[in-house]
C-alpha cells in the first residue's frame, strides 16, 4: 500500500500504545499482521510460531481479569516494578504506569488480543525458555506491521503470568507455550517519535571495557 510507512520510519516511531479504542479492527488487517509476523526467521526454519487472535467478548474478559490481577500485584508496594530508572524521569515513569493501569481496566474492551505462542512438537517442560528466539522476532514483526498500518499494540507477559489459568482459557495443547499477549486496536493517543538512550551509551566496538 502506498500510504504504509517505510521500515526505518516505522521503527523510529513505534511507541508502545496501550490506550486503544474499542472500535473493531477489520479481520483482513488482523490476518495481515499475523502474515507479517510469520515472515520472521525461526530456528531450523521450524516455523513453530502459532497465534490465537481473541475477539470473543467472553474470552477477552477472562484474559483481562488475569491481566488485571497480575498488574495489581506488579505495581503494588513490594511488587516487581522498579520505582525509578536512570534514563527515565519520574514524570515519564508515572505516565507509563498510568497507561499500564488504564489498559488493565479496559483490556476487555480492546477489540483484539493476540496471543503469541510457539509449538514445540513435544510436551512443554515447566519453565521451558527454548523457542523464545523463534517467537520474539515474529512479535516484533507484528508490532512494526501494526504501526505501519496505523494500529496500536504493545506486548505484555503479565496477562499470562498465571500459566495454568491462561492455558485453560486458551485451550493450549501440551506441546504449545504462550509467550506474550499483544492487545491490538486503533490508538486513542498519537504515536509520536520515540525517546531512547543514545547509541553511544549502549554500544561498544569489539569488547565492553
Amino acid at each position: 500500500m502506498a500510504d504504509e510507512m517505510g521500515v526505518f520510519e516505522t521503527m523510529y516511531n513505534c511507541r508502545a500504545m496501550r490506550r486503544l479504542k474499542p472500535d473493531p479492527v477489520p479481520e483482513e488487517l488482523l490476518v495481515k499482521l499475523i502474515d507479517a509476523a510469520n515472515q520472521a526467521p525461526t530456528g531450523s526454519n521450524a516455523q513453530g510460531a502459532r497465534w490465537i487472535v481473541v475477539r470473543d467478548p467472553e474470552q477477552r474478559a477472562r484474559l483481562a481479569a488475569l491481566n488485571k490481577t497480575a498488574v495489581e500485584a506488579y505495581v503494588a508496594p513490594g511488587g516487581q516494578r522498579a520505582a525509578a530508572l536512570p534514563h527515565q524521569s519520574a514524570g515519564k515513569r508515572q505516565r507509563m504506569l498510568a497507561a499500564v493501569l488504564w489498559q488493565a481496566e479496559h483490556m476487555q474492551d480492546i477489540p483484539a488480543l493476540v496471543i503469541a505462542c510457539y509449538r514445540f512438537g513435544q510436551p512443554v517442560r515447566q519453565g521451558q525458555a527454548m523457542g523464545g528466539g523463534s517467537i520474539w522476532p515474529a512479535v516484533q514483526n507484528l508490532l512494526l506491521a501494526a504501526r505501519a498500518i496505523g494500529l496500536g499494540a504493545a506486548p505484555t507477559t503479565l496477562g499470562l503470568a498465571n500459566r495454568t489459568a491462561a492455558r485453560e482459557i486458551l485451550g493450549l495443547p501440551d506441546d504449545m507455550e504462550a509467550f506474550c499477549l499483544v492487545p491490538v486496536g486503533y490508538p486513542i493517543g498519537k504515536f509520536g517519535p520515540l525517546t531512547r538512550m543514545p547509541v553511544e551509551e549502549t554500544m561498544r566496538w569489539d569488547r565492553w571495557a
